[in-house]
């Protein structure tokens, strides 16, 4: 079988790859070399803005595979019967480093699914933590800055890092998990997931109960320690993207339980916290997992580029039976992540087939750059028309959020118990887990002035006594 021919993008063919065309053997190169000018100027666009949270990822596809009934609390199709598949892909990262940062570095890590379903995309965009480090969408860009490059000395700063935490107490929940053992998994297979956020779901009757989604590994977890995971970075960087790509290669499918935990409305009135608060979890002697389905990841991706550097998560992509509640952070991560997508990747981010949806679309979007299909519509190219365009379905509106109170900056603090819930993580742990965590703060307190260590260490007094204190004997051990 003979090879294809090489050609420009324009289709022309290629008659010399290896020489550009000069003017003699030691003449200059001339412009007319069209080959040649399209190559360099392609090399110069092959690179798209970095996310600037979740840069270092890896990516697969696979299947959802409904296991359990869960119809009596949302009517949406992905969850209609039990034995279902629908199509998904995932994509694993890390939150603070760039693109060419190593995998085994602690750090909470992204943990982002699309579901294909027969009404269009769904999108859990959560990570491998139940919590985050803060409850307001306010504080996200200036918790992002603390875990990025100081701009002075272009060195990541533990003292930014520990200052804003130290002076957000919120933050305590997931300080522990991320220096927990469970902060430094081996690799994405053996971690869980969680959307993390609280979402809503209607039935068919128009009842609407809150929801989390869990995502229980059936590969165990595994964890490195610190020292275990220095030695990996030293001699691999691409520890997870290699132990992923090499277990779907291998016909190892990396497999996860999915379960939701479900509050209904008079619940959530009653709540003794706030049950939007992503600082908080939900006690399971409470709110008991219920299984629904099993997620497998069983092909990995043709091109990495296309396919995962492009993929584009946004929890504003859902589906009629799931959607969103209260909760503050959701409802800034459903503008900011659309908005990031198209900055990105492009106005049409969502015409790329990674992200096409596998149902028909209809909307009335035009132009922009990269616009690459042919509108169809004729006439019928704005909304109403007398034409045969698409219009509304009123009956797929949901019921409204009651809303109540004053339009104002209301105090996330005032009132809220930050310590409760990082207490009983705490005495969950057994003494070589407390040691080690006391010892991974320890290091990683390492250069920060003492004022706001002792900031810090009035957190984790209230806390508990024992936690304060281990830090301490850990940090004077050095």
């Amino acid at each position: 079988m003979s090879n294809p021919i090489l050609t420009t993008t324009g289709g022309a063919p290629v008659a010399d790859n290896q020489n550009s065309q000069t003017a003699g053997p030691r003449g200059p190169v001339l412009l007319q070399d069209y080959h040649l000018v399209e190559k360099l100027a392609h090399q110069n666009r092959e690179r798209i803005p970095e996310r600037v949270v979740h840069a270092k990822g890896s990516g697969a596809y696979g299947t959802l595979t409904i296991t359990g009934d869960i119809t009596r609390y949302s009517k949406a199709s992905v969850f209609a019967a039990v034995g279902k598949q629908t199509e998904m892909l995932a994509r694993f990262s890390t939150v603070a480093g760039e693109r060419g940062a190593a995998d085994a570095e602690r750090d909470v890590r992204g943990f982002a699914l699309k579901f294909y379903t027969d009404e269009g995309n769904w999108d859990l965009v959560g990570n491998n933590t139940p919590v985050f480090f803060i409850r307001d969408p306010l504080k996200f860009p200036d918790f992002i800055r603390t875990q990025k490059r100081h701009p002075r000395s272009n060195l990541r700063s533990p003292t930014a890092m520990w200052d804003f935490w130290s002076l957000s107490p919120e933050s305590l929940h997931q300080v522990t998990i991320l220096f927990s053992d469970r902060g430094l998994p081996q690799g994405h297979r053996f971690m869980n997931g969680y959307g993390s956020h609280t979402y809503s779901m209607l039935n068919a009757a128009g009842e609407r109960h809150w929801v989390k989604f869990h995502f229980k590994t059936l590969q165990g977890h595994r964890h490195w320690t610190n020292a275990e995971g220095n030695a990996v970075i030293a001699g691999d960087r691409e520890s997870a993207q290699r132990d992923l790509y090499g277990a779907i290669e291998g016909g190892d499918f990396p497999r996860w339980r999915a379960c939701i935990q479900v509050m209904t409305e008079a619940q959530a009135a009653a709540c003794g916290f706030n049950p939007f608060d992503l600082t908080k979890v939900w006690p399971h002697g409470d709110y008991p997992l219920i299984e629904f389905g099993v997620i497998e990841l069983n092909r990995n991706p043709a091109h990495y580029f296309a396919e995962i550097e492009q993929a584009a998560f946004s929890p504003s992509n859902i589906v009629p039976g799931v959607g969103f509640s209260p909760d503050k952070m959701l409802q800034g991560r459903i503008f900011a992540y659309a908005d990031a997508h198209r900055y990105r990747v492009g106005t049409h981010y969502e015409a790329l087939p990674v992200n096409r949806p596998r149902c028909p679309v209809h909307t009335y979007h035009a132009d922009g750059a990269m616009r690459f299909d042919a509108p169809q519509g004729g006439d019928a190219y704005y909304e109403p028309n007398s034409f045969g365009g698409p219009v509304q379905d009123p009956a797929r509106a949901e019921p409204p959020l009651s809303l109540s109170g004053d339009a104002a900056a209301y105090d996330h603090r005032a009132g809220n118990d930050d310590y409760g819930q990082v207490a009983a993580l705490y005495r969950l742990f057994d003494d070589a887990q407390r040691a080690r965590l006391h010892a991974n703060v320890a290091a990683a307190m390492q250069g920060v002035p003492e004022a706001i260590v002792t900031r810090q260490l009035g957190h984790f007094a209230r806390v508990d006594a024992r936690y304060a204190e281990g830090v301490r004997a850990a940090l004077a051990a050095g």
